[in-house]
């Protein structure tokens, strides 16, 4: 633990002892900055009438933050080496409640409703790197949160809230940004970690927004065109969703329909933001029964 602040190695001695060893495969990184702990539970806005769901409490850092303004704190950790000592440190937080498990295979509708019922759902958190798409994949999707702080890797960072036409700019972001208003709220350096990430961080916020309106089927028709257009980024968008689509769909009718909503043959995906897309999906969805 070279390298280290004193802070650092006080808590890795108390939660697991010198002999602890993190653990690459649950990504652990843990926040011990208390500055960014705090600064990130007050651009979050979460308050007493809020619920809150932390995905991986780790070190117990950003739980303790949390717990002095939440209603609630359902903090889900999957190391079970870490939870005597972090229910020991939070023991005082009567309105905390350490959860052991993998948030991929926990019925998360099910604990939030159970844990912070008639409350507003937020989750806030440091998110294991090497599970941040996925899980933000489900907690997003979910539609059960009105709001999503977490700290990612820039790059991840950059991905959701990129806009079409630039370079980070992908299915993710469409995915991202349909559901929620996206925002890069400020940058972690690796040294408010233990151990230090190889990378720089970021806060990002997800705001809820109000849905454009579709039913579940033109839902899913909307995000197989998204998926599809930028399955072959240096391909034409008709050439994409042509392919796509297999023998369901002639060419000449993609670019049809393309044409139609008003867009150049030539168009790439990267350059359609989400009231386009959706204008495309309902035309090529009217085309043939696909």
């Amino acid at each position: 633990m070279s390298g280290e602040s004193a802070g650092a190695r006080a808590a890795i001695m108390q939660f697991g002892g010198a002999g602890f060893r993190f653990s690459k495969s649950m990504g652990q990184n843990f926040l011990i900055d208390a500055n960014v702990t705090e600064k990130i539970v007050r651009l979050s806005g979460i308050d007493r009438s809020c619920g809150v769901l932390e995905v991986g409490a780790g070190l117990g850092a950003l739980t303790s933050a949390l717990s002095r303004c939440a209603g609630r704190v359902t903090a889900v950790e999957i190391d079970g080496r870490l939870l005597p000592a972090l229910r020991d440190s939070l023991r005082g937080e009567q309105n905390v409640e350490i959860v052991q498990g993998d948030i991929l295979k926990l019925d998360v509708a099910g604990l939030v409703a159970e844990t912070m019922p008639g409350m507003k759902h937020h989750v806030c958190a440091n998110l294991p790197y090497s599970i941040t798409t996925p899980v933000l994949t489900m907690l997003i999707g979910s539609g059960i949160f009105e709001a999503i702080t977490v700290m990612v890797q820039k790059e991840v960072a950059r991905r959701i809230c990129a806009g079409p036409g630039t370079p980070d700019y992908g299915a993710f972001s469409v995915f991202a940004n349909y559901h929620a208003e996206t925002a890069i709220l400020f940058d972690v350096p690796p040294e408010c970690f233990v151990p230090r990430p190889a990378v720089m961080s970021s806060v990002v916020s997800m705001k809820a927004r109000k849905a454009l309106g579709l039913d579940s089927a033109q839902e899913a028709f909307f995000f197989r065109v998204v998926r599809a257009a930028f399955e072959h980024r240096r391909k034409t968008l008709v050439n994409s969703l042509s392919m796509a689509f297999g023998g369901a769909l002639q060419k000449a009718d993609v670019e049809r329909a393309v044409r139609d909503c008003g867009f150049d043959a030539r168009v790439r995906g990267e350059r359609l933001g989400i009231e386009e897309f959706s204008r495309l999906s309902e035309a090529i969805m009217g085309l043939r029964n696909i």
